[in-house]
């Protein structure tokens, strides 16, 4: 399939705009254009909807499409069903280890993934109604990562290995995408939907595990006070069914109440954006004050990576949740100058991984690490340009969106170079 470019994508907005107010006294044809693509009809329809608000047929439509539910939506009864069967088979993927006397060691850093990642996987492909065609991609990957990581090696002590039990989970999250965007793996606002919903999903999921945490230690406590120690009995037998519960229902909940948590998400991403980029500021500030030498830490150079990718999710965050009603001009400066302050870190930690890998040699962490700060690079570069030109007034927030939605695979396939050919590269070492 053929990319769809900027230009193509604007024509196709346009021309969904004509055929909406071609076809505004035609509710069949409107619903055909619907439910061909929700997610634009919705945009180019509150778009236009001043210069037709007066007919009808648009004011029940832009009811329905900016109708807010106001009580929590349990589904119906055959998707709960389908939840209820994901958790189960989570939670005795779960015990594989206490079934088959397995090393916990060995299992879970291999396979914490394949606990809740297939099952989401599984729930998007339901609710899109995917065919065979677009579900044999994500069945064969899932399968042949299961057999591949569970075969390698047991050596702790193996970079490459490491790497690839890390990247792993990542890779088996852009599964999750895939079939998320319905295998439309070009539609650039399918996949910042997905985006934005990975922002409600963390928020959510942040909110059932703090209560998951005070539920636990409201319930041990309890027991205590009777003179029962149940520490033992509750992590075995509750616990390890109610950690991949959360996730699945997170996921559930979001998706059939956006209103839950999708004003909480922009709110949390406008308040962080300027903090983090003082921070940032501070932070490279400091680091010139003191003249810390980066390139021969190793142990700093590592958390100085975590951190720019943790700044780089922020950014990405912002920009698809903190963004996407808001137009203020004081926070598209502070994420420009967020990406610029990252772009300088990121190009600080390149030379000195590009120093170490001179003076001591390539090795597995090296190459990925080098390969992820780059992709981090260039995709800060692109998204400070666009945001610089929203400045200037040459651009819209779209097309920074446009660009952070052209990364999403290209990070699906590193993730996937790095978990199923780095051992084999390096000879599991």
């Amino acid at each position: 399939m053929a990319t769809i470019t900027k230009t193509q994508l604007e024509n196709e907005l346009a021309n969904l705009k004509a055929e909406i107010t071609q076809n505004i006294h035609n509710p069949g044809q409107l619903e055909k254009l619907y439910r061909k693509n929700k997610t634009a009809f919705q945009r180019v329809f509150n778009a236009i909807y001043p210069t037709i608000k007066e007919n009808s047929t648009a004011q029940i439509w832009y009811e329905r499409l900016n109708y807010t539910q106001e009580e929590i939506f349990w589904g119906h009864k055959t998707d709960l069903i389908f939840v209820g069967v994901m958790i189960f088979i989570a939670g005795l993927i779960a015990q594989i280890p206490q079934f088959f006397s397995i090393n916990e060691d060995f299992f879970f850093p291999r396979n914490i993934g394949f606990i809740v990642f297939p099952m989401l996987t599984a729930y998007f492909a339901y609710k899109q109604n995917l065919g065979i065609n677009k579900l044999l991609f994500p069945l064969i990957a899932i399968m042949l990562s299961v057999f591949y990581i569970n075969f390698l090696p047991d050596n702790d002590k193996s970079d490459s290995i490491i790497l690839a039990c890390i990247h792993l989970p990542i890779f088996l999250w852009t599964l999750v995408g895939y079939t998320f965007v319905g295998g439309h793996i070009n539609d650039s606002q399918k996949k910042i939907d997905f985006l934005r919903f990975n922002g409600d999903f963390v928020v959510m999921t942040a909110v059932m595990v703090l209560s998951g945490i005070l539920f636990t230690g409201i319930t041990i406590g309890l027991f205590e006070l009777i003179g029962l120690k149940i520490e033992d009995f509750f992590a075995q037998h509750i616990a390890v069914w109610g950690a991949p519960a959360i996730p699945i229902l997170a996921t559930y909940l979001v998706r059939n109440n956006p209103q839950l948590v999708n004003k909480i998400s922009p709110v949390i991403a406008r308040i962080f954006t300027p903090i983090v980029f003082v921070m940032l500021l501070i932070f490279l500030s400091a680091i010139i004050y003191t003249g810390k030498n980066i390139y021969n830490d190793r142990n700093f150079l590592i958390i100085f990576n975590a951190l720019l990718i943790g700044v780089m999710a922020i950014i990405l965050f912002s920009v698809t949740a903190a963004t996407k009603n808001v137009n203020e001009k004081w926070n598209i400066f502070f994420l420009f100058g967020l990406s610029a302050l990252t772009i300088i870190l990121n190009g600080l930690a390149l030379s000195a991984i590009a120093f170490r890998l001179v003076e001591f040699g390539i090795t597995p962490n090296r190459i990925a690490v080098l390969g992820a700060n780059l992709l981090i690079f260039i995709n800060l570069i692109l998204v400070a340009h666009k945001l610089f030109l929203i400045l200037k007034g040459k651009s819209e927030v779209q097309k920074v969106e446009n660009v952070i939605a052209l990364f999403i695979p290209i990070y699906g396939i590193w993730t996937a170079l790095v978990t199923f050919l780095f051992p084999l590269l390096f000879n599991f070492k």
